[in-house]
């Protein structure tokens, strides 16, 4: 597989000082430099359930909305791997078309756009095999990836970013939005340390059912070293009030580091925020990852 073997190192490891995260060792995990094309967690969630295709010629079908980091990296992985690329877009009514710079691209790729109504599209989430329905010609090699890339095998790639540190810390903090990345976290750290995930999304208490049921269907033990922070949506998925947005901008301006408000901006606010209440011990020692996404933030210029 081109876009991983091509590719295949580990992210940089930053040290971040900021006035907003006083008395904690704050790290960054880069997963936004992973890959100049294949952003981030999604890399590293695409990594193995593409490597378990390598000796055949699939069609890769997968779903997501308009600004969605997943369809973008899995347009830039199907286009470097060779593989034809369907995506079932969320459609804003029953057969409106919607055009944005996160699709412009995947066309460029050459991933074929299917717009589908709301209704259809919560479909693909509750009813296994619901794809079919809007992909004419089904054979054989066409291979379904969930929303978000959050298939079981997924978290064999995102538990590599444990393996990459050099010490285990006290916390790992970690923007959610289906809960396959927290749950890989959990299965590289293996019991050890905890993880604070930052649910993107309103009403995100399910995702534990989610964490849970992914660790299982992927051979991993339910690990329950975490906290799910279900309060620093700020509104629901992409919604970025002028609060976040310049608490985003601020600390870009203090540190260099680039964020998007959907997902790791919501989860450094929450840090800060956590900081600010004392919740960490002095000193503790916190790895915060930066799972890139950066593409979306186009959606709030």
């Amino acid at each position: 597989m081109q876009f991983i073997h091509d590719n295949h190192r580990a992210s940089p490891l930053q040290a971040l000082h900021s006035r907003f995260f006083p008395g904690i060792e704050l790290w960054v995990k880069r997963d936004d430099l992973l890959h100049p094309d294949v952003s981030g967690n999604k890399f590293r969630k695409l990594k193995y359930p593409l490597l378990a295709l390598r000796d055949q010629e699939p069609v890769l079908v997968t779903m997501g909305g308009a600004w969605s980091n997943h369809l973008h990296a899995t347009a830039h992985a199907a286009k470097l791997a060779g593989y034809p690329a369907i995506a079932l877009v969320r459609g804003h009514d029953g057969s409106g078309e919607v055009s944005t710079a996160t699709l412009d691209d995947c066309r460029r790729l050459g991933m074929q756009i299917v717009f589908v109504a709301r209704e259809a599209y919560r479909r693909l989430r509750d009813v296994p095999g619901a794809w079919r329905e809007h992909v004419p010609q089904v054979t054989e090699r066409h291979v379904w990836l969930p929303e978000g890339g959050s298939a079981p095998a997924a978290l064999h790639g995102v538990a590599e970013v444990i393996q990459e540190l050099d010490f285990i810390p006290a916390t790992v903090m970690v923007a959610c939005g289906t809960g396959a990345t927290l749950a890989g976290l959990l299965a590289g750290l293996q019991g050890r340390g905890r993880v604070l995930g930052v649910a993107a999304i309103k009403n995100g208490a399910y995702l534990h059912t989610e964490i849970a049921g992914l660790l299982q269907q992927a051979g991993y033990p339910a690990y329950l070293n975490y906290e799910l922070l279900t309060d620093f949506h700020h509104g629901g998925y992409a919604k970025a009030p002028p609060e976040l947005r310049q608490f985003c901008l601020e600390l870009s301006a203090e540190t260099g580091l680039p964020l998007e408000p959907v997902y790791t901006g919501k989860m450094f606010y929450a840090l800060h925020k956590l900081v600010l209440a004392g919740k960490f011990h002095p000193g503790e020692r916190v790895v915060a990852l930066h799972t890139g996404g950066l593409q979306g933030a186009r959606g709030f210029l």
